[in-house]
């Protein structure tokens, strides 16, 4: 991916653009990475990309899939009174 300092951004934004249409540009502040420029196409496959917990759980394999959660180690056992 493509990387240029806040500077470089300021200086020619159009620059950046066209970068974007290619890959997703790094915008870095002090030679950290501080925002991503990207298409409006990119952003909507990259909200869309991503399955709830529940589309997940819906899969027909699911039932295939081994879930052994860890415990916290600061966490106690309590008895809980359901009645």
């Amino acid at each position: 991916m493509q990387s240029i300092s806040s500077r470089e951004f300021n200086q020619d934004v159009g620059k950046a653009k066209r970068a974007a249409e290619k890959e997703p540009v790094f915008i870095t502040d002090r030679g950290t990475p501080a925002h991503v420029l990207l298409t409006v196409d990119q952003y909507y496959k990259l909200i869309h990309s991503s399955k709830s917990v529940a589309d997940l759980l819906a899969m027909p394999d699911c039932a295939e899939i081994e879930f052994e959660p860890v415990r916290d180690a600061d966490s106690t056992l309590r008895e809980v009174d359901l009645s």
